[in-house]
Protein backbone atom coordinates (compact mmCIF):
# COMPACT_ATOMS: atom_id res chain seq x y z
CA UNK A 1 0.00 0.00 0.00
CA UNK A 2 1.39 3.75 -0.61
CA UNK A 3 1.42 6.00 2.29
CA UNK A 4 1.36 9.44 1.47
CA UNK A 5 3.60 12.05 2.87
CA UNK A 6 2.59 15.70 3.33
CA UNK A 7 5.12 18.35 2.71
CA UNK A 8 6.24 19.36 6.29
CA UNK A 9 7.15 16.08 7.04
CA UNK A 10 9.52 15.10 3.95
CA UNK A 11 12.66 15.90 4.95
CA UNK A 12 12.07 12.63 7.54
CA UNK A 13 10.95 10.58 4.37
CA UNK A 14 14.28 10.84 2.10
CA UNK A 15 12.08 13.28 0.34
CA UNK A 16 9.30 10.93 -0.84
CA UNK A 17 5.64 12.09 -1.40
CA UNK A 18 4.80 8.45 -1.34
CA UNK A 19 6.13 5.72 0.20
CA UNK A 20 4.96 2.10 -0.48
CA UNK A 21 4.79 -0.49 2.54
CA UNK A 22 3.65 -4.04 2.91
CA UNK A 23 0.80 -4.15 6.05
CA UNK A 24 -2.16 -5.99 6.81
CA UNK A 25 -3.39 -3.15 8.87
CA UNK A 26 -3.48 0.45 9.24
CA UNK A 27 -1.43 -0.03 12.56
CA UNK A 28 1.52 -2.15 10.51
CA UNK A 29 1.72 0.65 7.40
CA UNK A 30 2.54 2.81 10.23
CA UNK A 31 5.07 0.81 11.99
CA UNK A 32 6.41 -0.27 8.54
CA UNK A 33 6.82 3.44 7.48
CA UNK A 34 8.72 4.70 10.44
CA UNK A 35 10.95 1.81 10.29
CA UNK A 36 11.79 2.36 6.80
CA UNK A 37 12.43 6.14 8.22
CA UNK A 38 12.61 6.39 11.87
CA UNK A 39 13.28 9.98 12.13
CA UNK A 40 9.53 10.49 11.25
CA UNK A 41 8.44 8.39 14.48
CA UNK A 42 8.67 11.29 17.06
CA UNK A 43 7.21 13.55 14.76
CA UNK A 44 3.87 10.92 14.42
CA UNK A 45 3.97 9.27 17.36
CA UNK A 46 4.25 11.19 21.64
CA UNK A 47 6.61 9.51 24.04
CA UNK A 48 3.71 6.91 25.06
CA UNK A 49 3.48 5.45 21.85
CA UNK A 50 0.49 7.50 20.94
CA UNK A 51 -0.40 8.45 17.51
CA UNK A 52 0.37 12.72 18.20
CA UNK A 53 -3.05 14.28 18.34
CA UNK A 54 -2.31 16.90 15.77
CA UNK A 55 -1.46 13.92 13.17
CA UNK A 56 -4.71 12.84 10.99
CA UNK A 57 -4.47 10.02 9.30
CA UNK A 58 -6.95 8.84 6.68
CA UNK A 59 -7.21 5.48 5.44
CA UNK A 60 -8.41 6.31 1.59
CA UNK A 61 -11.00 9.08 2.85
CA UNK A 62 -11.76 8.00 5.87
CA UNK A 63 -10.35 9.01 9.50
CA UNK A 64 -8.92 6.28 11.33
CA UNK A 65 -9.99 7.96 14.71
CA UNK A 66 -13.22 6.48 13.33
CA UNK A 67 -13.32 3.54 12.27
CA UNK A 68 -14.72 0.95 14.17
CA UNK A 69 -11.08 -0.92 14.57
CA UNK A 70 -8.94 2.14 14.47
CA UNK A 71 -5.32 1.37 13.69
CA UNK A 72 -6.18 -2.40 13.83
CA UNK A 73 -8.31 -2.31 10.34
CA UNK A 74 -7.12 -4.29 7.57
CA UNK A 75 -6.05 -2.97 4.25
CA UNK A 76 -5.59 -3.96 1.07
CA UNK A 77 -2.42 -3.19 -1.71
CA UNK A 78 -4.87 -0.90 -3.50
CA UNK A 79 -5.41 1.49 -0.31
CA UNK A 80 -3.82 4.53 0.58
CA UNK A 81 -3.07 6.30 4.04
CA UNK A 82 -2.80 10.01 4.43
CA UNK A 83 -1.12 11.88 7.09
CA UNK A 84 -2.14 15.26 7.50
CA UNK A 85 -1.09 17.50 10.06
CA UNK A 86 -3.07 19.54 11.77
CA UNK A 87 -3.42 23.32 10.76
CA UNK A 88 -4.41 25.33 13.42
CA UNK A 89 -5.32 29.45 13.45
CA UNK A 90 -7.48 31.40 11.03
CA UNK A 91 -10.24 30.62 10.06
CA UNK A 92 -12.15 30.24 5.99
CA UNK A 93 -13.86 33.41 4.48
CA UNK A 94 -17.77 34.10 4.86
CA UNK A 95 -19.17 31.48 1.93
CA UNK A 96 -15.87 29.33 1.95
CA UNK A 97 -15.79 25.63 3.27
CA UNK A 98 -12.70 23.68 4.64
CA UNK A 99 -10.73 21.54 1.88
CA UNK A 100 -11.47 17.89 1.97
CA UNK A 101 -8.55 15.58 2.89
CA UNK A 102 -8.02 14.02 -0.33
CA UNK A 103 -8.07 17.83 -1.85
CA UNK A 104 -5.13 19.12 0.34
CA UNK A 105 -2.63 15.72 0.01
CA UNK A 106 -2.72 16.80 -4.24
CA UNK A 107 -1.05 19.94 -3.15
Amino acid sequence: MKIHIPTPLRAYSGKQDTVSVNAATVGEALNALTAKHPELKKHLYSDEGKLRSFVNVYLNDEDIRYLPEKDATKVGEQDALSIIPSIAGGCWPHGHTRPSAASVMRT
